[in-house]
């Protein structure tokens, strides 16, 4: 008897917690699988990959998908899921960590202490007092650190910011009502990015990279940030203008920049403190990113769901027969008409259909009252704009 199980191709360590949630009964999960179903990834560069064509969704176990074809596969409507917010804390917690180690020359400190040559404690004692004065810090409460980007990360870094004793301002045109729900009433609103500069001591910025985002720390915004400004990356290294860091920094205008993308460029600059893209390298981040991918591909595979895909729209619709049709295609007029005349034609009733849009495509989701035959499904492949289509039927035991 052939193997029904759904095929999950992993190419890079998905955490154990997260492939749990996929029950061996109706998965089977390998690193080396022919003809998976869906592929689970999490840093890989999938640009250059050859993606089967069997391969029905991909899952991100992070944030960030520029290490996927994510237009590619959309052509192919093939949604990209991701996991937004599963790392919120730890990036959280790695933001205000450095937020301290520039405040008080944390590292620049720990570095001279560690090459420090003494004969004797004595000696060692006066050197410590000579040097403690080069390493003075600064504290945080009165200071103002400007928030570029109030998704679930921007959102906890500004209200952990607040609860330190700082005056936060927060830039975020596309903010979502549960974020603002989210966000203190502390946090005051930017009216645009260089009133944000204009304002703010430190600036952080937790926003993804694409086009419009580009160099959004660039070198007109640093060049109105108060004296000594910081400025913390933890989002994307394309965010920021390395030249304009680089200039500001030995032109003596800003104090640090702390980031977690090291680059040949800056990460022996005596101002900048790199770290090596540690944001979500917790294992409690892995483990929340993994479980929350792998439940939103396991909705899609068994019933056709779609939640948190970064390039089709969120698509629930509880089941209401055992026979469903999932359908991903162009966002044109006349598709949902031209799948109802099949079915109509193939004496099959609709029980219940949903349509949603996002941009240039739109995902459709049908119950049936009869079981779909192969001709019928072919024809409705054939309907020009459609992308990919599935006939589910109910997982049983």
């Amino acid at each position: 008897m052939a193997d029904s199980r759904f095929k999950i191709l992993t190419v890079n360590n998905i955490s154990v917690a997260g492939l749990r949630r996929l029950p061996r009964e109706t998965y089977e999960v390998a690193s080396e699988i022919g003809h998976p179903h869906a592929i689970m990834v999490r840093s890989h560069n999938m640009h250059e990959m050859t993606i089967p064509a069997s391969v029905r969704a991909v899952a991100r176990a992070g944030a960030g998908v520029n290490n996927i074809p994510v237009d590619a596969l959309t052509q192919r409507g093939i949604p990209v899921f991701n996991a937004p917010g599963a790392n919120a804390n730890a990036v959280k917690e790695l933001t205000l960590a450095g937020l301290f180690l520039a405040a008080r020359n944390l590292c620049q400190a720990y570095s001279y202490v560690r090459d420090m040559h003494a004969a004797s404690e004595s000696e060692l004692a006066g050197q410590v007092e000579a040097a403690k004065k080069r390493f003075a810090g600064f504290e945080l409460p009165g200071r103002t650190l400007g928030v570029i980007g109030l998704g679930a990360i921007g959102v906890e870094v500004a209200n952990a910011a607040l609860d330190l004793g700082m005056k936060v301002i927060g830039y975020d045109p596309n903010i979502t009502v549960r974020r603002a729900w989210q966000l203190s009433s502390g946090v005051q609103q930017a009216t645009n990015l260089d009133d944000l500069f204009n304002h703010a001591d430190i600036v952080t910025v937790h926003v993804p990279l694409m086009d419009e985002t580009r160099g959004i720390v660039s070198r007109d915004r640093l060049r109105i940030m108060p004296k000594n400004a910081v400025v913390l990356n933890f989002a994307r290294l394309g965010v920021v203008d390395e030249e304009a860091i680089k200039e500001a920094l030995t032109d003596g205008s800003m104090d640090c920049y702390v980031t977690d993308f090291p680059t040949l460029a800056l990460k022996d600059h005596p101002k900048v403190i790199a770290l090596p893209h540690l944001g979500a390298s917790t294992a409690e981040a892995e483990d929340n990113c993994a479980i929350m991918v792998a439940d939103h591909l396991r909705q899609f595979l068994e019933d056709g769901n779609i939640r948190h895909s970064v390039n089709f729209p969120e698509a629930v619709l509880r089941r209401s027969r055992p026979n469903r049709l999932s359908i991903a295609n162009a966002n044109v007029p006349g598709l949902v008409g031209q799948i109802s005349t099949c079915l109509a034609d193939a004496a099959i009733n609709i029980a219940d259909l949903l349509n949603k849009s996002k941009g240039d495509v739109a995902y459709t989701l049908v119950d049936l009252d009869a079981e779909l035959d192969a001709d019928t499904l072919a024809r409705i492949n054939g309907i020009n704009g459609i992308l990919a289509v599935r006939s589910l039927p109910a997982i049983t035991g």
